[in-house]
């Protein structure tokens, strides 16, 4: 995860005591408070965090900086190899504590990898040969593999929507993440139209909230694929009339617009009601013929209305809207041709992107593969952090800060694929001493605007903040992930008491055991993946590479200050 210098932490997020954590709590609360500017990575400062909080109107974006362009010439980001190296060989007498945290690892593991390829069929194979034979449409994935460049990118919550009160909305009925498009980073949030028939439930309006959220914080640009048949309205009143429900997407994309954020749209299907305002508020669209329409209220309504029967070509396909209407600012005779065509939009946005540096980082010393022996079944099986970290940092080598004091908490610097970023990791149950240093720590970090990694991993008992105040939800973190043995809970199930207490407890053992259970379900990485607690579970073996990959989105900001926009773009 990621907070105001930016800060990370990933991880095991449990509870722990509330006592001890008043100087970081302390520190944190005062960061999001304080309306003076937030430092950030290599000295930029960003006042736009009152806008976002606030609520306030456009106004608050004139005293953004104008948008400028720092040299992009490949700089040598060799860094001394001259930190300590960490001794990461796993002690004999830990041994059956690894082997046990294995066979745990790769229980859950192979739980994630059957969530994660149910979520990859979309709706079902009947929806996907629907979408594809009968409607001509590409299937979502397709339609990524020709959005973005030719390389890994970062899907964010892809098991957000299972096991929903509702039912299950796989993927949440649209896919989000940050890839390359032309080396340019942008976050993209595409419909999945074989999900619910293209509905929006409220968990997809929440994540698409959380990926424009991404986009504010890392200032990436935004490109929307749409396919939507607007809201679900069986649950209307959960998605539309509050303030961060539907609506707010589309005050996101003002919001956005006047901060200097470029925001681009493909009309790849139906854009009904809500959906059609994504396209139109955007700073420029494509609609591909035949496949793409674009209205408030479909031919149905229409003939409900006025007993007019009209189709939806007519109605609002490709060509009205690129000839008639001016909606739409391209023309596309095909899917194929639409994202080469969206693909030449965003190089045209005056973005430059990350340059290439000469970082030459060496590996761990140490097999990332070990860290599923080092992922704790439950607290009791928890190993020295150090074996961790001597696994995700650059040649195993660290320079820990006040190593002696506070023990029960690690911090100190390393490189993560020649990234220098400032690490808090728990190592013990947090006492007070080690909350000062952490917070001392996090000072420095934020002076030195060097981005913060958490890796928590609280004690259970008793409960208390100390995974919120290592950098938690609520403290709007840039990035947060969970392994996927991790468990999310303000107390742990497995100490939770199953024999009645004395005195005026009403309810009896199965009560307690009930509880007991309500409490185990809830505390589950996947239980947590799903409602968007975090922004999806990443294999601990794939940590560094995924830290690497936030760590490189979030410099791309560097190279560009948002634009002192008075208001958005407004088309109509």
């Amino acid at each position: 995860m990621w907070s105001p210098a930016p800060l990370c932490a990933l991880g095991r997020r449990r509870p722990g005591p509330s006592a001890p954590l008043q100087p970081l709590t302390r520190l944190l609360r005062r960061e999001y408070r304080e309306k003076t500017p937030i430092r950030l990575l290599h000295g930029e400062y960003r006042e736009y965090r009152e806008l976002l909080l606030s609520g306030q109107g456009w106004g608050r974006t004139q005293p953004l900086p104008p948008r400028r362009f720092v040299s992009d010439k490949p700089k040598s980001r060799r860094h001394p190899k001259t930190f300590p190296v960490l001794d990461g060989r796993v002690p004999a007498v830990y041994r059956h504590v690894f082997e046990e945290n294995l066979r745990n690892s790769e229980a859950v593991i192979k739980r994630y990898s059957e969530l994660l390829e149910k979520v990859k069929k979309g709706g079902g194979e009947n929806a996907i040969l629907r979408h594809t034979r009968r409607n001509k449409k590409l299937f979502v994935r397709e339609r990524l593999r020709l959005l973005l460049d030719q390389e890994d990118f970062l899907e964010l919550s892809p098991l957000a929507g299972l096991d929903m009160p509702y039912g299950d909305v796989p993927a949440a009925g649209c896919l989000t993440g940050i890839g390359r498009i032309c080396g340019i980073w942008c976050v993209f949030i595409a419909s999945d139209a074989t999900v619910k028939g293209g509905t929006i439930y409220p968990i997809g309006v929440k994540k698409q909230l959380r990926a424009q959220e991404i986009a504010m914080e890392n200032r990436l640009l935004s490109v929307h694929l749409v396919d939507s048949g607007g809201a679900f309205l069986p649950l209307q009143s959960e998605l539309f009339p509050d303030k961060l429900h539907g609506g707010r997407i589309f005050y996101n994309e003002a919001i956005m617009s006047a901060m200097g954020l470029p925001q681009v749209a493909v009309v790849c299907g139906s854009c009904v009601a809500g959906g059609a305002y994504i396209p139109t508020m955007a700073e420029e669209s494509v609609i591909i013929d035949k496949i793409g329409t674009l209205f408030l209220a479909g031919p149905p309504l229409v003939k409900a209305a006025t007993g007019e029967d009209v189709s939806p070509e007519d109605l609002g396909g490709a060509r009205l809207h690129s000839q008639v209407s001016g909606c739409s600012d391209h023309f596309a005779p095909s899917e194929e041709e639409a994202y080469v065509c969206i693909r030449n939009v965003v190089s045209a946005l005056n973005c430059h992107p990350v340059p290439e540096w000469d970082r030459e980082p060496d590996s761990p010393l140490y097999s990332p593969e070990e860290l599923l022996g080092l992922a704790p079944l439950d607290y009791s099986c928890t190993l020295p952090v150090k074996l961790i970290l001597s696994r995700l940092v650059d040649g195993s080598r660290f320079q820990e800060f006040k190593a002696t004091y506070g023990t029960t908490l690690v911090t100190g610097f390393g490189h993560v694929e020649g990234h220098l970023v400032g690490m808090v990791a728990n190592n013990g149950e947090l006492a007070h001493d080690a909350a000062l240093k952490g917070s001392h720590f996090v000072q420095l970090c934020g002076q030195r605007g060097i981005p913060i990694l958490f890796l928590q991993n609280t004690a259970p008992q008793p409960a208390g903040p100390a995974s919120i105040s290592e950098c938690g939800r609520s403290f709007s973190p840039n990035f947060l992930f969970l392994w996927p043995n991790a468990r999310v809970a303000l107390v742990d199930s497995r100490h939770f008491p199953t024999v009645p207490p004395a005195g005026d407890w009403a309810g009896g053992e199965l009560e307690l055991k009930q509880l007991q259970a309500k409490l185990e379900e809830e505390s589950s990485a996947f239980y947590s993946s799903s409602r968007l607690w975090d922004d999806g579970i990443i294999l601990p073996q794939d940590t560094r590479k995924v830290i690497a990959q936030c760590l490189e989105i979030m410099e791309q900001k560097k190279f560009q200050a948002v634009s002192p926009h008075p208001h958005p773009i407004i088309r109509m």
